[in-house]
């Protein structure tokens, strides 16, 4: 592939990522979220009472983010924290009955942007696209490509 045509590629990656964040984004902030939030919140749902650590790990970010996000979240009455049964310095958060009654919400935001994102393209486009963005993570991050589901429930 030339130059050219590597950089208008990886110029396309960048635009798609920048554009699904920010139709996500807009559909998020109609419900009270901000960029970022519901992924602590989804995480929360699947596994409830991780502390901030574990949470920073599983989204990939900086603890002091975490904590920042926690705080907001927190202020507004989806999550709380509690202190750990087995050592009071550590604390654990937990999603509050006002956020879970807010999770189905974010997951329909997040249905309807991949059905936005993903107009057009068959179940064959989305499996190859999954399998591409896969390698792209592997040589970004140096490692080896994490093996695409065979059996994903995929939409037209």
């Amino acid at each position: 592939m030339a130059k050219a045509d590597k950089s208008a590629t990886m110029s396309r990656l960048h635009s798609a990522a920048r554009l699904s964040r920010t139709a996500l984004a807009a559909r998020l902030l109609s419900q009270g979220f901000y960029a970022g939030q519901d992924q602590i919140m989804l995480a929360l749902d699947q596994q409830d009472g991780q502390t901030p650590g574990q949470l920073a790990t599983r989204l990939g970010v900086r603890p002091p983010t975490i904590t920042k996000t926690i705080n907001r979240l927190q202020v507004q009455g989806f999550l709380e924290k509690r202190a750990s049964d087995s050592d009071a310095r550590q604390a654990h958060i937990f999603l509050t009955e006002a956020g879970r009654e807010t999770i189905r919400g974010i997951e329909k935001s997040v249905r309807k942007t991949e059905k936005q994102a993903f107009r057009g393209l068959d179940k064959k486009d989305q499996k190859a696209l999954s399998k591409l963005l896969s390698r792209i993570e592997a040589n970004l991050n140096g490692g080896a490509v994490a093996e695409v589901d065979e059996d994903l429930e995929l939409e037209d």
